[in-house]
C-alpha cells in the first residue's frame, strides 16, 4: 500500500460527519481503523473520568486507557460467547470482496476492531449501521435476550501511509494477546490472523 492506495481519486466526495457525538470521515477506497463496542462495555463515569482536564492526558494517552479499559473484559460481554463471536465475523465476511475489503478484524468480548477499505456505492456509516444491526439482532436472538447491544456510537481513524497501515494491522491482530486470551494472535479465532492460520 502506498500513500495514494489509501485514499480514492480526487472526484470522491470527501465527507465529514457527526451525529453530535463523535466526527466520522468517510471517503470511498479510503482505508479505515474502526473500533465498535457493546453498549454496557465503557461506563459514562470511567469515560468522564478519563475527560478529566485536571489529569492532562493528550488524546492518544486518553485512547490508550480507553483500549486497556476495554481489554479487561468489562460489561455483558455478548461477544465471549462462541455463537455470538463467529456470528460477528461471518457478518464481516459476509459482503467482503463486494461492499467493502476486509484487511484486519479482532472480534474481542466486548468490541471490534475492523480494518477496512470502503468501496465506492457503500458509506461507511452505513456499512457499519448494517453489521451492528444484523450481529444485534442475531446475537439477542442466540443469547435469549433483547434490549440494547451495541453503544451509538463507533470510532473511526483513516490510514495515513504503510507504516500506519502496518502497525494498524499488527495492533488490530495483537489484541487478543494485549488482554490475556492467548498466547500468538493466529491462536484467536475470531480474526484475520486466526483464520488466516485455518486457510
Amino acid at each position: 500500500m502506498t500513500d495514494t492506495d489509501a485514499a480514492s481519486n480526487g472526484d470522491a466526495a470527501k465527507v465529514w460527519r457527526s451525529r453530535g457525538y463523535l466526527p466520522h470521515y468517510d471517503e470511498p477506497g479510503l482505508f479505515q481503523l474502526l473500533t465498535f463496542r457493546l453498549h454496557d462495555s465503557l461506563p459514562a463515569i470511567k469515560i468522564a473520568e478519563l475527560k478529566n482536564p485536571r489529569l492532562r492526558l493528550t488524546d492518544g494517552q486518553r485512547r490508550e486507557a480507553l483500549e486497556r479499559y476495554l481489554d479487561a473484559g468489562h460489561g455483558a460481554c455478548y461477544l465471549r460467547d462462541p455463537r455470538v463471536a463467529r456470528l460477528a465475523q461471518e457478518t464481516l465476511l459476509h459482503f467482503d470482496g463486494e461492499r467493502y475489503r476486509l484487511l484486519a478484524w479482532v472480534v474481542m468480548p466486548n468490541h471490534l476492531h475492523v480494518l477496512a477499505q470502503f468501496l465506492a456505492g457503500c458509506p461507511l456509516p452505513k456499512v457499519v449501521h448494517s453489521w451492528k444491526s444484523y450481529i444485534a439482532n442475531q446475537g439477542n436472538k442466540l443469547l435469549r435476550r433483547s434490549g440494547r447491544f451495541w453503544q451509538r456510537e463507533y470510532f473511526d481513524r483513516f490510514i495515513r501511509n504503510e507504516r500506519h497501515y502496518r502497525n494498524a494491522v499488527q495492533y488490530v491482530e495483537s489484541n487478543p494477546v494485549r488482554a490475556g486470551l492467548a498466547g500468538r494472535p493466529e491462536l484467536w479465532p475470531y480474526s484475520s490472523a486466526g483464520l488466516r492460520t485455518q486457510s
